[in-house]
């Protein structure tokens, strides 16, 4: 692969700030599938073409990280967030599989509370992803998202008590459920690390 001696470092911003929307594009049609389950007007085919387009994008960064001799930061940070920005996608899009996967007959209210928390984290990580350029905004971005990582895990916390509770519940049931809390906190968990690298990337830019 040849090393071009051109820089071509707006291309990584205009890439991020399409990673990032594509998270959160991902993010709202897993949202809406789960909230309207089993009657949603989104199917798992829409959720896995933006989990495919999510890829792609991925693609297109780590190739134009191994051909560029200038970047605008860390080649490291710039894979790191490409791939956790991946992440999100990848688990949002696994979540909304098991639906149909484990047969799930309705959405729980905890499964709504953590898809709504995940599309507003990827409302920041999008605004964050950019105005990467600039970094005008980032900081309230990246300290919301944080705020809404721990309303997810307070979240999960409750929907994983509940199913073990209740003594009632099919012990299948509380399995399912239990694989699809925890596939969307690792959505949310890989947001929260998305910003983590962009705020290393602030600090080492300042």
């Amino acid at each position: 692969m040849r090393i071009a001696l051109t820089p071509r470092t707006e291309e990584f911003f205009t890439l991020f700030a399409r990673a990032g929307a594509n998270s959160l594009e991902t993010a709202r049609l897993v949202e809406r599938r789960f909230r309207e389950h089993p009657n949603s007007g989104v199917a798992q085919e829409q959720v896995k073409a933006e989990e495919t387009n999510g890829d792609a994008i991925t693609r297109e960064l780590i190739t134009l990280l191994n051909t560029q001799y200038i970047t605008p930061f860390d080649r490291e940070d710039i894979f790191l967030l490409a791939t956790e920005i991946d992440d999100v996608v990848d688990y949002l899009e696994e979540a909304s599989d098991r639906l149909g996967l484990y047969g799930v007959e309705m959405p729980t209210r905890h499964a709504v509370e953590q898809c709504a928390v995940i599309v507003r984290a990827c409302e920041q990580l999008a605004l964050a992803c950019e105005n990467l350029k600039g970094m005008r905004g980032v900081q309230e971005a990246l300290v919301e998202l944080k705020r809404l990582e721990d309303e997810g895990d307070q979240i999960l916390r409750d929907a994983l008590g509940s199913l073990f509770r209740d003594e009632r519940i099919d012990p299948l049931i509380v399995i399912r459920w239990k694989d699809i809390y925890e596939g969307l906190e690792k959505a949310l968990d890989a947001c929260e690390t998305a910003a983590n690298v962009i705020a290393n990337i602030v600090v080492k830019n300042a």
